[in-house]
């Protein structure tokens, strides 16, 4: 029972004294890891993932120019805002935005903007709004630290099993378990399983990066209608719909969200 106490004990010291705040929404999550090492462990592993021979790399056409430009409007814009708004370099990433070969719908983003987005998302994309949802999503979860939270819940949740030591540091060891056992490494990445409320805060984060880089929010209700039809017609859940809201349920939550992020689309919030 002592020891019981004491663990508790040391999870909330650990709780009250490692928390952050997740930009624009304002909800403070738990936050073990050193971001700054957590960036460099992702780099790492994303190096690693283009350089493996079953990953296939498109860099010239159409398709790839689009990745690239979307990215970029948007790196630029969530860059500028941040300074404008006082979060300094924190979340100044060095993105890399890549597109990859693969019949899978899918699409992530790493901690510090490492992006691919798989060839078989674009049929659902269709344009560069429709990108610029998706990878507004993604490089949601970057900004929002949800791979830093998610691992720090799962963390503490083990404190007794000596993991947490290594992981608080930001020591390589607890850097390379975040990126080892939230993404996989080698081949093609295993992507990590957000919770429903993480889902929920990196559609609402990436409406508004979508807006700020001049994209119109409202494309984005288009674009997971087509997500939703093309999970219909394949009769299989897409990777990129893992853990995500049903589609009624997303579709109807975005449609909320609408008025605050046309703000940042027509200005009205941006600095």
């Amino acid at each position: 029972m002592k020891k019981l106490n004491l663990i508790i004990a040391a999870a909330i010291g650990i709780f009250l004294f490692s928390c952050s705040q997740v930009p624009l929404t304002g909800r403070n999550q738990l936050s073990l890891v050193d971001d700054a090492a957590l960036q460099n462990e992702a780099a790492n592993a994303y190096n690693q993932f283009l350089s493996d021979p079953s990953t296939k790399v498109i860099s010239r056409g159409t398709d790839a120019q689009r990745v690239s430009t979307v990215g970029n409007k948007l790196a630029s814009a969530i860059n500028r805002y941040m300074q404008a708004n006082g979060f300094g370099d924190k979340y100044n990433y060095r993105y890399q935005f890549t597109l990859v070969e693969s019949k899978d719908i899918n699409a992530w983003c790493m901690p510090g903007g490492k992006v691919a987005i798989y060839s078989g998302i674009l049929p659902v994309t269709q344009n560069e709004a429709g990108l610029a949802t998706v990878m507004g999503h993604e490089i949601a979860h970057a900004i929002a630290q949800h791979a830093n939270e998610r691992y720090s819940q799962m963390t503490l949740a083990q404190a007794g099993g000596g993991i947490l030591g290594a992981a608080v540091g930001g020591a390589s060891q607890g850097t390379q378990q975040v990126i080892g056992q939230l993404y996989g490494i080698g081949g093609q990445l295993a992507m990590l399983k957000y919770s429903r409320n993480q889902e929920s805060e990196a559609d609402r984060l990436g409406l508004i990066f979508m807006a700020m880089a001049g994209y119109n929010p409202d494309s984005a209700v288009t674009f997971w209608e087509r997500m939703a039809a093309a999970k219909s017609s394949s009769g299989a859940q897409p990777e990129f719909l893992s853990s995500h809201p049903s589609d009624e349920t997303r579709i109807a939550a975005i449609r909320k969200l609408l008025p605050e992020a046309r703000q940042y689309y027509t200005g009205g919030k941006l600095k």
